[in-house]
Parts: structure tokens; C-alpha cells; sequence
């Protein structure tokens, strides 16, 4: 018997291979819970290239994997821009698995960084629209459910080293990784007294499949030698010496969502290495 046992959660932008989403949703199953694997499956627009978005059949590999470890797991498409297919997906969770008592935003764009004066408004509305109000849907939709089962609930939110300080060429992603700590502030206390607890993770870089794009991204932009010198800068900065992987991430989720964390909320914990110290 696992921690999560018995227990459901959707992971929202886990459609990706070696991504933050995949690792959870895997940690989360190989302790026991049944998963939904949801990304948005397929370009939609400009702000969601193809090569940068959870495929539909990524995505049901994803989960074929999960199923290997002796639990349910099943996919649900989802663009979190739309409050519909939000709640359709809070809604699948429980139709095909009976219930949802864990709920993971971690659907995001990192991969919309400029100059300040080279941001446009659909830039900065595909960040936020996605990072912040894709998030706000994904609570209130969870919490609709959770609250009507009576039986409390677990809500992350996986927010970044960026919702603690400012990076250049990121204005709109740290904006809307600050509005993450506000907005898990906000929420908990309106939920606490149903007993479910709402909470930020805050890592600092991790390498995946987006990381991968950063790296090459500011290893340009920060005039370094080479992508690893870019990276061997960023370790020497890091108290633990050396950059998060994706199990980081996944064990401080899964944390948060087991019974030993049912007296915190409100929190943004950073998982860090140190990097980020408040």
C-alpha cells in the first residue's frame, strides 16, 4: 500500500517525455495513486508550437507506462486557456476513476522570453493566459469537485524559482509565476476550512525538454562560451552544485499531497539546491 493508495490525481502539462509532469505523474502512481495524464495534444496557435506541447499520442505512452506499475492511469486533452475543458477534465477524473483528490498545475509556457521592449500583448497574454489563469481555472475546478466529495483534497502549483525573484527576457513568466504565491495564498484560506490544502513549488532550472531550449536560449543571451559553459556557471552558483532534475520536483509534489503535509498550506517551497533562499 502507497501513500496515494486509493487516491486519484490529474497532473496538467504531463503529456511531455523527461518533463516535470511525466515525473510526477509517475512518482505520484508509483505510490499508489490512479493518474490522469493531460496536456493540450495538439498545436492550437501560435503561443503552443508543436514541438513545444504535450502530443495526444506522447501522452498516451505516457500513461501506457503508468499502467505497467499496477495502477489505472488514463489521458484527457486539455487547453487550461479554456475554463470548459478545465472542468471537463476535473470531470473525467472522477467519471473514470471515481474521484479526485489531487490536483497538479503544472501546464506552462517557458519558452516566450524576449528583451522588454520586444514583448507584444500576445506574448504576454500566452504566458499569463496559460502559467496564471490556466492555473486559476485548474483550482477552481478541482476545488468545485474536491469540495462537494467532502473529503478535503491536495492542490499544487508548480510555480518556479521565478516566483521568488526576477530573471531578464521573462517578464510575463515571472510575473505570472509571482501571481502563483498570491494566488495560493488567497485560495487556501477559503479552503482550508474544507480541508484541502493549496500550495506552490519552486524550482529552480531543471533540464527537460523546455530546460533544454532555455539553456541554449540564455547561454546566447548571457554572451557564455558554450551551452556547458553556461551550465557550469549556473552549477557553481547553486549551494548543492548542481541544477534540480525533474525527481526533485516530483518528491517535494509528492510531499505535499500525502497526509504528512495536511497541516500546510499557503506555502511556496523551494526546491532549489539552495539557489533560491527566501
Amino acid at each position: 500500500m502507497g501513500r496515494f493508495t486509493g487516491r486519484t490525481a490529474v497532473i496538467t502539462g504531463s503529456g511531455r517525455r523527461k518533463g516535470l509532469g511525466e515525473a510526477i505523474a509517475l512518482q505520484l502512481a508509483a505510490e499508489g495513486a490512479a493518474v490522469v495524464i493531460s496536456d493540450i495534444g495538439a498545436s492550437r496557435d501560435a503561443a503552443t508550437p508543436g514541438a513545444m506541447i504535450g502530443a495526444t499520442a506522447e501522452m498516451q505512452d505516457i500513461a501506457a507506462d503508468i499502467r505497467k506499475l499496477g495502477v489505472e492511469a488514463s489521458t484527457c486533452v486539455c487547453d487550461v486557456r479554456d475554463p470548459a475543458q478545465v472542468q471537463a477534465l476535473a470531470d473525467h477524473a472522477v467519471k473514470t476513476h471515481g474521484g479526485l483528490d489531487i490536483w497538479v498545475n503544472n501546464a506552462g509556457i517557458g519558452y516566450i522570453m524576449k528583451p522588454l521592449l520586444e514583448v507584444t500583448p500576445d506574448d504576454w497574454n500566452a504566458v499569463i493566459g496559460v502559467n496564471l489563469t490556466g492555473a486559476f481555472f485548474g483550482l477552481q475546478a478541482a476545488a468545485r469537485v474536491m469540495a462537494g466529495q467532502g473529503r478535503g483534497g491536495r492542490i499544487v502549483n508548480i510555480a518556479s524559482q521565478a516566483a521568488k525573484s526576477g530573471f531578464p527576457h521573462a517578464q510575463a513568466y515571472t510575473s505570472s509565476k509571482h501571481g502563483l504565491v498570491g494566488l495560493a495564498r488567497s485560495a487556501a484560506i477559503e479552503l482550508g476550512p474544507l480541508g484541502i490544502t493549496v500550495n506552490n513549488v519552486c524550482p529552480n532550472h531543471v533540464t527537460t525538454g523546455l530546460g533544454a531550449w532555455q539553456n541554449e536560449y540564455f547561454s546566447k543571451v548571457t554572451g557564455a562560451a558554450s551551452v556547458e559553459d553556461y551550465l557550469q556557471k549556473m552549477a557553481a552558483r547553486i549551494p548543492m552544485g548542481r541544477p534540480g532534475l525533474t525527481q526533485d520536483t516530483a518528491n517535494a509534489v509528492a510531499f505535499l499531497c500525502s497526509d504528512e503535509a495536511a497541516y500546510i498550506t499557503a506555502e511556496s517551497l523551494n526546491v532549489s539546491g539552495g539557489e533560491e533562499p527566501h
